[in-house]
């Protein structure tokens, strides 16, 4: 049966303008609608990944190798950041938000025995107040209205304070994305993870040239990333000694999803029109494709520390770049090889020696060269993973595809089926998760960037019902970026240590040291 096919019938003429004024072609909005219906394919894991079975623990003495190989890449410019800053903030400030009963409580100087969590949470932000980065800030929105901060924490006035912080009367911190949020106190001004993105590629890059920087955000905050970068430019060209090429994009809406909803329908809104919601960051492979670099840093927006605690941070970026640049001369250099040599049996032995032992990839013996260059002609990504230790994130999997071949991957615990005793048990047994720390390496031995979009596993896409306008609608993500959008890439664990990972997931996490200054 041609579901695809039935599907697009099921679009109206006005669908189909809808859709193309959106770029979306009908064949892949009917495939949407087939996922939806038959429900998620569960990635299925054979093993995690672990020390010495698929995650590289680097020796020291390979450090100074590593290290020269970053430096080169450096000064011939191959190096561009890639920072996925959309994410809104309103998650992080979770825990502040209380009924008025707990605020009330809170106004007591003394907890009752009895507290809950939510009041003790409350109360611990109420007395470290002082150690965020944006009290100052706060502490000056509220003057402008007539409110002194130091009276008002006095008063224990929770409510008040909250409502500055977050709304629109205040700062609006829940209404912002992460990336524009006052996360440390230093010198030159409290500072955003946007400048701390900026200020850690500059002491990357040694304090000298030009420094290249790529954020994806959300169309409505771009005027807001724009006006920060032209508020911080100056300082920060003149303290690091460097010059800034900072890049922006949004998320096309051409990478919109469809949703169902309780019959079954794609949804529509009140004028009948398709709903389309924004299709997670996996979306944003379209725009590492058009980025068109060559060795592309991937990091967090909120994975930043100031710049005492950089130091892991630094190091570790350079050692997985040079570790990335290191394999990737081998891969290139066995391309041309085979290319130019295609029936020298020696060429072929060092290149299926080299996916066997380098990249640990399951090669067939009798495969021709063709086959082999096309196993070998991919992008490559160097992934820093760290020991669990309780973070949230996706982890490190060796996985089984369509094709029956074992590659390792990057899978989130929604992609699993943790009804099924053997997987949940695979997970369970799990010892690193991803932080999102990775290197890769886009561009082929000729020097020409790949079509990143020809590596993407179209049918890892995750789905999942959310409430929406009062009724519960089914909703699919696209493959994630480090899932899914690059499951065709050739990928390499490198354990990297805890504190080279310092995320902000919620509020609390600026008290760590990490944070502060």
């Amino acid at each position: 049966m041609n579901f695809l096919g039935d599907a697009v019938m099921n679009f109206s003429g006005d669908d189909l303008q809808q859709l193309q004024a959106l770029n979306i072609e009908p064949s892949k909005a009917a495939r949407q609608l087939v996922c939806l219906r038959g429900g998620q394919v569960d990635v299925k894991l054979e093993r995690p990944c672990v020390a010495g079975d698929g995650i590289i623990q680097l020796q020291t003495d390979s450090h100074d190798y590593l290290n020269k190989s970053f430096g080169a890449a450096i000064a011939s410019g191959r190096l561009h950041r890639f920072i996925p800053a959309s994410g809104a903030a309103s998650r992080m400030f979770s825990q502040l938000h209380a009924d008025a009963a707990v605020l009330k409580s809170c106004r007591n100087v003394q907890p009752k025995p009895q507290a809950s969590t939510a009041e003790l949470n409350l109360r611990r932000f109420l007395d470290k107040l002082t150690s965020f980065a944006f009290y100052p800030d706060l502490e000056k929105t509220m003057a402008e209205d007539g409110h002194d901060l130091q009276q008002v924490v006095a008063e224990r006035n929770l409510a008040l304070i909250i409502s500055y912080l977050l709304e629109p009367c205040g700062l609006c911190y829940s209404r912002l994305p992460k990336g524009l949020l006052a996360f440390h106190a230093a010198v030159d001004g409290a500072r955003t993870p946007f400048v701390e993105h900026l200020a850690e590629a500059a002491l990357l890059n040694d304090l000298d040239g030009v420094v290249a920087l790529h954020f994806t955000v959300s169309e409505e905050h771009l005027p807001l990333f724009k006006a920060q970068f032209t508020a911080w430019r100056n300082c920060l060209e003149e303290t690091y000694g460097c010059r800034f090429e900072v890049t922006y994009s949004t998320q096309k809406p051409s990478t919109g999803t469809l949703a169902l909803d309780v019959a079954g329908l794609p949804l529509r809104d009140v004028k009948g029109k398709l709903v389309l919601r924004p299709g997670g960051h996996g979306a944003l492979i379209e725009n590492l494709n058009e980025l068109a670099g060559d060795i592309i840093l991937v990091r967090n927006i909120d994975n930043v520390v100031p710049d005492a605690h950089k130091g892991a941070n630094l190091d570790w970026t350079r050692l997985l770049t040079g570790y990335l640049l290191a394999v990737q001369e081998e891969q290139h250099a066995l391309l041309k090889a085979l290319h130019n040599q295609p029936d020298d049996p020696l060429i072929r032995e060092l290149v299926i020696g080299f996916l066997i032992d380098r990249l640990q990839a399951e090669v067939c013996l009798t495969d021709d060269s063709k086959a082999l260059i096309e196993q070998l002609d991919r992008p490559l990504r160097v992934c820093g993973m760290v020991p669990n230790s309780g973070e949230p994130g996706g982890g490190p999997f060796w996985v089984r595809n369509a094709k029956g071949r074992l590659t390792r991957q990057i899978v989130e615990a929604a992609q699993i089926d943790r009804e099924n005793p053997e997987q949940a048990d695979i997970l369970a047994h799990a010892t690193h998760f991803n932080p999102v720390d990775m290197v890769c390496g886009v561009s082929d031995w000729c020097g020409r960037p790949y079509d990143l979009t020809r590596f993407v596993d179209e049918e890892a896409v995750i789905i999942t019902s959310k409430m929406q306008d009062g009724q519960e609608v089914r909703v699919l993500e696209l493959p994630g970026l480090w899932n899914g959008g690059m499951a065709g890439w050739h990928t390499l664990f490198v354990e990297i240590p805890p504190e080279a990972f310092n995320p902000v997931k919620t509020v609390f996490d600026l008290l760590r040291p990490a944070h502060q200054p």
